[in-house]
């Protein structure tokens, strides 16, 4: 469980909270079904007892691990998570040890059951956030500060676990730390060396090998550390029962001092030289050490049981699982060659809020984990399914699988490369797995589902009519047969809604008999098959957003095209997925409504939209990323997908110009009937009772903006070739 209880100021950040765990016990049985053994669960210290150990209400707690212990899941308590404790103390308050280790003993007493902790989560990334970064309370800015909050929390975990073993002899304590590698240009291997032995310098604590032959130990004492603070640790020493390894991509850094080559904001240094700071995966020419390497270096190095206390990777789901299977592939092998490798903890159950700013803001920023919370209630991703194949002993079976994480390829580069032990060739695994087939290579849904899945590292074959005409069966069963795809997403179709008045022959071929077709070839061969659809199939009465249960009733042919589609599709295959969206708009399509109300605006020209027509407008990209995650996820069924908020489409022309900076002056309002010939709803707006998986359409509108400025040097250039 992500369990952070972080302080910023005088606010804290509460991640089960934010996550509404806080309130929802049934979660426990949902985890329960990954068939995970134990799960790092939060009786996290500033949230149990603010108010000090006399004054805890045990109900919550008491439930929980009542739960947990009826599920046959192994509670590790963590007591502190990234948190400076209740807001009387601090990292840096003498206090802290003795208040940390009251209250464990309270717990322990409490749970004498519990057999294993982590009393303080991360003490070495936490002392930097908090004492050199100064990102969280009580946000220091050099190395006393980050030395005091280290030794802190060290002595913290002493005296807390010394306290739950009075109670409970053998509890164990797993000791968890971020444990990345950093590298550097031959110039600045001080600096890397450095680093390196500081990323240890938590558990060296703990294990009492910080002597005066400690490499650290003149930087320790130099910081303002007592000598005999540091021959305490030594003389009684606390070693973990479990050394925890969460390893990140992020972890592994690159120093080089030719600054030039790396943005500014990379740009930095230590007291006596300037050099940039970046991730090693970007510019590394040998790439990732990985997490064989990091377990064996902990096992070497102290000669304790080892696990991945944390295995997670900010990226697309099918990254993610790639990611995943990578560490599991790596604990297996360290341990087939004889070290004490015990297990590999998945980060996070239900995902996380704000780690993208190191949780210091309150954005709305939301990372799914095993399960996304993102509709009523948790919904099994992918990652879930895959625990629950490695927790049955059997090799996870997701197709994605058989294409390499974008760590491993050659497009993973951002800087020139350097190599760091004699230069070779860039190690390359491309996508080699079966594709996801693509039909619609020519339009705007198809051209982008091509592109975010060169970027996504998904094998995938786009095929036009003559490849694979999906209203033809003898056609649709030959592209099958021939590509043989783990899946199917249908992007062509019939798109001109007025002229589908007088062309409903062609309309129906495409919209209607074309999907269904494809159901049935899809079907009777497995293949998981993904369709779009349209908020014209409503009728526009309802007045309030639509969701997926709602009664389609079209008022044009286009909607009747597709709604019978939708019935088609899912009567002869009923795990497909139907993806309801929206008034598309993107960068990279020059005819969506945006773009050319945008382009009639620049050239002083006026635009008429419609101010009686209220829609959810779709940025593709959002569209595409997200139906391709529930795609991997397995999900079937309609889903409705589109950003978040109502406008007219007069309303939107005029965000767009004021966003671009053009004459808002110029669009004018007409009404429906005197744009367009076919009938619309006047009220279309997309909601959802599965998920809102987009997010909102200002952030979307921002983002088009900028894409659209990125891609216009290509647009020059196509346009002069």
């Amino acid at each position: 469980m992500e369990c952070t209880v972080n302080r910023v100021g005088d606010r804290y950040f509460d991640q089960v909270e934010r996550s509404g765990h806080g309130a929802r016990p049934g979660d426990l049985d949902l985890i329960a079904s990954t068939g995970i053994r134990a799960l790092r669960y939060p009786v996290v210290w500033a949230r149990t007892a603010p108010d000090g150990v006399a004054r805890i209400d045990w109900a919550w707690t008491d439930e929980r691990l009542g739960r947990l212990r009826e599920l046959g899941i192994r509670p590790i308590l963590t007591l502190t998570h990234h948190g400076s404790g209740p807001r009387h103390t601090s990292l840096v308050d003498p206090g802290f040890a003795a208040g940390l280790a009251e209250f464990a003993r309270a717990v322990a007493e409490r749970y004498p059951w519990v057999d294993a902790y982590t009393p303080v989560n991360e003490p070495l990334t936490t002392a930097r956030f908090s004492g050199l970064y100064g990102h969280w309370y009580p946000h220091g800015k050099d190395c006393p500060t980050f030395a005091r909050a280290l030794l802190t929390q060290c002595q913290a975990i002493c005296a807390a676990m010394r306290a739950i073993r009075e109670v409970a002899p053998g509890a164990k304590l797993i000791q968890t730390e971020d444990a990345g590698r950093t590298f550097s240009t031959a110039r600045l291997g001080y600096q890397a060396e450095f680093e390196n032995d500081r990323r240890w310098l938590g558990l060296d604590l703990l294990c009492g090998r910080v002597d005066r032959h400690h490499p650290l130990w003149g930087h320790l004492v130099g910081w303002g550390i007592a000598e005999a603070e540091l021959h305490a640790f030594a003389e009684t020493p606390c070693p973990p029962d479990v050394v925890g390894l969460n390893y990140y991509l992020t972890g592994d850094r690159f120093l080089d001092e030719r600054m030039e080559r790396y943005p500014e904001w990379s740009h930095g240094g230590n007291d006596r030289e300037a050099y940039a700071d970046v991730e090693a995966v970007r510019v590394r020419g040998e790439g990732i050490p990985g997490h064989a390497e990091l377990l064996r270096s902990a096992w070497e190095r102290y000669g304790l049981p080892v696990a991945l206390t944390e295995v997670h990777l900010g990226c697309t789901r099918e990254e993610q699982l790639r990611w995943l299977l990578e560490a599991w592939d790596a604990a297996g092998a360290v341990r087939a060659a004889g070290g004490d490798v015990l297990a590999v903890t998945v980060w996070s159950m239900l995902g996380a809020y704000e780690w993208n700013s190191l949780v210091t803001r309150e954005t709305g920023f939301y990372e799914p984990g095993a399960f996304d919370l993102r509709g009523p209630a948790p919904r099994a991703t992918a990652i879930a399914r895959m625990m629950g194949e490695l927790s049955a002993g059997g090799p996870p079976q997701h197709p994605v699988l058989d294409d390499s994480g974008w760590w491993r390829r050659a497009d993973r580069f951002q800087y020139p490369v350097v190599w760091t032990h004699g230069a070779g060739p860039v190690e390359d695994a491309g996508p080699g797995g079966p594709p996801l087939l693509i039909a619609g290579a020519t339009g705007t849904l198809g051209r982008e589902l091509g592109r975010v899945c060169r970027v996504r590292g998904l094998s995938h074959r786009l095929t036009r009519r003559g490849e694979m005409d999906i209203a033809d069966p003898a056609s649709v069963a030959a592209a099958l047969d021939a590509f043989r795809p783990w899946a199917v997403v249908n992007a062509a179709g019939y798109v001109r809604v007025d002229d589908a008045e007088r062309e409903r022959a062609a309309c129906r071929r495409e919209n209607e008999e074309g999907p269904a077709v494809l159901a049935a070839a899809c079907a009777a061969r497995g293949i998981p098959l993904v369709t779009f659809s349209t908020d014209l199939v409503f009728d526009g009465c309802k007045g309030a957003p639509y969701v997926e249960s709602d009664s389609v009733a079209p008022l044009n042919e286009y909607g009747r095209s597709k709604a019978a589609a939708e019935a088609r599709v899912l009567a002869r295959h009923p795990a497909a997925l139907v993806v309801r969206t929206s008034a598309f708009f993107g960068p990279r399509d020059a005819h969506n409504f945006v773009t050319g109300a945008l382009r009639a605006l620049a050239e002083g020209r006026p635009f008429a939209a419609a101010c009686d027509a209220v829609v959810s407008p779709t940025y593709v990209p959002d569209l595409v990323h997200a139906a391709l995650d529930l795609l991997v996820d397995g999900e079937r069924g309609v889903w409705h997908l589109a950003n978040t908020g109502a406008v007219t489409w007069a309303e939107l022309a005029r965000t767009a110009a004021r966003l671009a900076g053009a004459d808002r002056a110029l669009v004018e309002a007409r009404a429906t009937t005197d744009l367009v010939p076919a009938r619309r709803p006047a009220y279309s707006v997309l909601g959802s009772e599965r998920g809102t998986l987009l997010p909102t359409l200002e952030d979307a509108l921002g983002r088009y903006m900028r894409e659209r400025e990125a891609e216009r040097p290509s647009e020059v250039l196509s346009a002069a070739n």
